[in-house]
């Protein structure tokens, strides 16, 4: 007999990034060889960026998530 899958947590799902904000980070840190400085925080890696948003509070992770959206595209700009 299988066990009865346990019912999800609905904090636990409030506390994960959603799929198209990993997607981004991942596109973002791909190959990255400048870091992205976030609160005093200079993050390198893909694994560095989730560790960092998922130990903050979810207002607090929406403001670090944009400013590394709004740094990681325009590092991607072609220089004028």
């Amino acid at each position: 007999m299988t066990e009865p899958q346990p019912t999800p947590d609905p904090h636990a799902e409030a506390e994960a990034l959603t799929r198209p904000q990993r997607r981004l980070l991942r596109r973002l840190f791909n190959g990255r060889t400048e870091p992205i400085v976030v609160d005093g925080r200079a993050l390198l890696t893909f694994q560095e960026a989730k560790r960092y948003l998922l130990s903050l509070e979810p207002d607090a992770r929406e403001a670090a998530y944009q400013t590394i959206r709004s740094q990681g595209e325009r590092g991607t700009d072609p220089a004028p």
